[in-house]
């Protein structure tokens, strides 16, 4: 089941407010309806929303209803403002949603304006079905790459979601539980709650329930209690915005683990795509923060849980230094500091697999006289299939 699909016209996405007592799907038929799920985070994860995002200009396109090639353009640079405007943190919508604009441009850009309007509907939904299938075999090679990281035995805490609903399907960081867990490595995983929208209480505890992996629900305030008695061997979580210093910005809360796991000893390992990593930024502190409505902190479940009138404050992500970061996994592989030269490296080879993916499209589609055309050209993160890494890095024996 994927979290984010195309179907019949519209964007299909799982209803992430109405989990875990429902599982329901939502239809997005305009831009207003993708922006507006994206606000109030029917569809969350930072990969997930780039995806919508993409499904989004799409959408954009079809709403289109003149044949002039140069209002179009125009026309979609305020769909992508419309989009990008929704929720500021995440790279992986402005990412997602820059790569539609340079697959239309590109089509614009062509001698032959004759049909160019369709034409460009066409390349963005060929554009963002790649997209959404590069997402996942993405996050299938870093389950493979991470799980060289967890040990035989592993009591794993993790925090927020991580899983196929804050992607298209799999995970990123839940997706290297769900490869070790298939590998018999894992004991037990424990569930931050995440307040205060409670993403790993609905979210993360339902997939793991679903996928039968032995799991433990926590308060967030209960996380120093279980690492400091010895009961936590690794920290794994998402990001969904990464420096190039190697800086993280994740769920709020995510901080706080960092110390704690430098502290007593126990590794903290960040699991995100290489479209997560933005090298324009040189650290954490230039990254900006999403400030949400207080109300979700003062009400749980439609229930006022503060006085009346009361003032709360809601910074939806917080900045983990790298300093704390023990490794970042991508599908590139494990990365350890300097993260400099390393994230820099592994965004230079997603890219170069990106164009060597495009140039076999092409290759194929003149030998086979194909009519159409694939998109690659803008869409980072198609890749081979996953390999088991060669060398599986040393652990300290798993505390008893």
């Amino acid at each position: 089941m994927r979290t984010v699909d195309f179907e019949n016209n519209a964007v299909r996405l799982v209803d992430q407010t109405a989990l875990p007592t429902a599982l329901r799907f939502v239809e997005c038929r305009t831009v207003d309806d993708v922006a507006e799920a994206i606000r109030r985070m029917v569809v969350r994860g930072a990969p997930a929303i780039g995806v919508t995002a993409a499904f989004g200009m799409v959408l954009g396109a079809r709403e289109y209803i003149d044949t002039d090639p140069e209002r179009l353009r125009d026309h979609l640079d305020r769909v992508a403002a419309t989009l990008m405007a929704t929720r500021p943190t995440a790279v992986n919508l402005a990412w997602a949603v820059e790569r539609m604009l340079a697959v239309a441009r590109a089509e614009l850009a062509s001698a032959d304006l004759a049909n160019a309007v369709a034409r460009v509907r066409d390349a963005l939904e060929r554009a963002a079905r790649a997209m959404a299938n590069a997402d996942v075999d993405a996050n299938r090679r870093m389950g493979v790459h991470g799980a060289g990281l967890v040990p035989h035995g592993a009591r794993i805490l993790t925090h927020c979601n991580t899983g196929s609903l804050a992607t298209v399907e799999y995970g990123t960081a839940l997706g290297v539980v769900r490869a070790a867990a298939a590998a018999g490595k894992v004991r037990n995983v424990f569930v931050d709650e995440t307040r205060p929208f409670l993403q790993g209480a609905r979210l993360t505890a339902w997939e793991l329930k679903q996928d039968g992996i032995p799991n433990t629900l926590i308060a967030d305030n209960m996380a120093g209690y279980f690492m400091a008695r010895g009961e936590v061997d690794l920290v794994i979580v998402g990001a969904d915005r990464i420096a190039a210093n190697g800086d993280v910005a994740n769920k709020i809360g995510t901080y706080t683990l960092a110390v704690l796991g430098k502290e007593l000893g126990i590794p903290f390992y960040v699991v995100a795509p290489t479209s997560t990593i933005d090298l324009s930024i040189a650290s954490g502190a230039d990254i900006e923060i999403e400030q949400r409505d207080p109300d979700e902190v003062t009400r749980l479940g439609g229930v006022q849980i503060a006085p009346a009138g009361v003032r709360a404050a809601h910074p939806a992500f917080d900045v983990t230094p790298a300093r704390f970061v023990t490794a970042i996994v991508t599908e590139q592989g494990v990365h350890r500091p300097p993260y400099d030269a390393a994230l820099r490296t592994a965004v230079h080879a997603a890219e170069r697999e990106a164009r060597a993916a495009e140039r076999q499209g092409l290759i194929a589609e003149r030998d086979a006289g194909a009519a159409e055309r694939p998109a690659y050209a803008a869409v980072r993160g198609v890749h081979p299939p996953p390999a088991i890494p060669d060398e599986v890095e040393a652990h300290a024996p798993v505390r008893a």
